[in-house]
């Protein structure tokens, strides 16, 4: 029997190979040719472990045959944003100052799916230093592609990620989101994009801006996310932000319903722009949930102005901070546009205007927190567009936002790190796929999920394929 594994979920997977229907190296041989086969076209990956993934499949494939225990991932390939560390495995940040760089150890969410017993086949594209939210290039790695047409950008950071898993290389993929980096590519590219509470999932070595920072999942189905944050979840000593509370059962909440969930509906949040399509396609699925059960009330205004200005201080400082040297003495090797944003923000304020911004901060979180004692979920739509072109930072309908301030909608929840998810909602007329984000309460990551599953069950999108 011939099985094309390109578009099975995580669960399907290993539900064939737990009952040996499919050895683990069937799986990711068969995942490392679509990779190989698609590269030419998306340019996903930066650098492919093969012989890592392979290494995992005959360990996985032994203890299969052996009568063994069998991990969550047992078997399943996936890829790592390179970003991330993998122990033995360049980690470049899309930068051509860092492309010798081997990482000495694996990050902690890397540890976790190693012991799951996925497979890695590699590292997957990013934007330079992830401070680019379009594009989805990089001065190292050239343009990445969105499969569902590929003149157009999946989107930034985790432009790789995003691509190659809307492609059928994998059922989920590692991403990173400082500012929406997992939700905006997510929602570029037709997927399931979550960014759990802030400290959920442990990041290690320290990020360049630590407080706004996660590790979070891109999938093509709920559940395969919700299965992938549980099992990166889980206190870790070497990040002083981790949360050190059981994990919570994401799989099970995405079947729980959203029977008498409060539900605020935010087209604009109070400042942002949309179009009309995206928000006809938002409104569309904030529908189906009132059809769930759900309360769903129109709010004009959740915060009281965009906060913008709070997410590049620490953002683009921190990572200035980080790059003082190669912007002195190797500037010629960067993106200039993010070469740019990072001098502006290392040298336009004092150190007082950066306190006041950090004090800010605080009572941009207490009044999101006073928010969701009133509601159960913010939905909003994950962006105020449903496509750019490939290789460009921003929008054309948006000639005066930044390289992510034309994001409107993601990275105020990082500010506040709360539970974050963008999920789909349909398909405008071009094609072209659009998210709806979800935003819950502080350490509420299963009410994101309830929601979610409550969505896909509602329009499943997981047979619509690009490739």
């Amino acid at each position: 029997m011939s099985i094309d594994f390109s578009y099975l979920t995580a669960f399907e997977l290993r539900q064939l190979i737990s009952t040996k229907q499919v050895s683990p190296v069937e799986v990711t041989e068969a995942a490392l040719t679509r990779m190989d086969d698609l590269e030419p076209t998306l340019n996903a990956f930066v650098t492919a472990t093969p012989d890592v993934a392979l290494k995992a499949a005959r360990a996985a494939e032994a203890q299969v045959l052996a009568g063994g225990q069998l991990g969550k991932l047992h078997g399943i390939p996936l890829s790592v944003k390179d970003l991330i560390d993998v122990e033995g495995v360049r980690t470049t940040f899309g930068s051509k100052t860092r492309a010798d760089n081997v990482a000495r150890a694996d990050a902690p969410s890397v540890e976790r799916i190693k012991s799951a017993g996925s497979c890695i086949l590699g590292k997957t594209t990013t934007t330079e230093f992830g401070a680019k939210a379009g594009g989805g290039d990089s001065p190292l790695t050239g343009v990445t592609r969105n499969p569902w047409n590929t003149d157009k950008s999946p989107g930034g950071s985790s432009s790789g990620a995003a691509a190659s898993v809307a492609a059928g290389v994998t059922p989920f993929a590692l991403g990173t989101d400082g500012g929406g980096s997992v939700r905006i590519p997510a929602a570029l590219c037709g997927l399931v994009g979550v960014k759990a509470q802030y400290g959920r999932v442990p990041v290690f070595p320290t990020s360049a801006t630590p407080s706004l920072g996660h590790v979070g999942a891109i999938a093509r189905s709920v559940r395969d996310a919700a299965l992938l944050i549980e099992v990166m979840s889980g206190f870790d000593a070497r990040d002083p932000s981790s949360v050190a509370q059981d994990v919570p059962d994401l799989v099970g909440a995405c079947g729980r319903g959203t029977t008498n969930m409060r539900v605020a509906w935010s087209p604009t949040l109070g400042y942002a722009s949309v179009s009309d399509e995206v928000r006809e396609l938002c409104e569309s699925a904030v529908g189906r949930l009132e059809e769930a059960g759900c309360h769903v009330d129109l709010i004009d205004e959740v915060l009281p102005d965009d906060p913008i200005g709070l997410w590049e201080a620490e953002f683009y400082a921190g990572v200035g901070l980080k790059l003082r040297e190669e912007l002195d003495h190797s500037r010629h090797l960067l993106d200039p546009d993010v070469a740019e944003a990072i001098t502006q923000a290392l040298y336009r304020e004092t150190l007082a205007d950066y306190f006041a911004k950090f004090f800010q901060r605080f009572e941009l979180r207490e009044h999101v927190r006073q928010f969701f004692s009133r509601y159960d979920v913010l939905v909003t739509p994950t962006l105020p567009v449903a496509e750019l072109g490939a290789g460009i930072n921003v929008p054309p309908e948006l000639p005066d936002r930044g390289l992510v301030s034309w994001a409107y909608y993601t990275y105020p929840f990082n500010l506040t790190g709360n539970p974050a998810a963008s999920i789909p909602c349909g398909f405008t007329t071009s094609g072209m796929p659009v998210g709806l984000q979800v935003v819950t309460g502080t350490n509420r990551d299963a009410d994101l999920f309830r929601i979610a599953g409550t969505l896909e069950e509602a329009s499943p999108w997981g047979h619509l394929r690009p490739l």
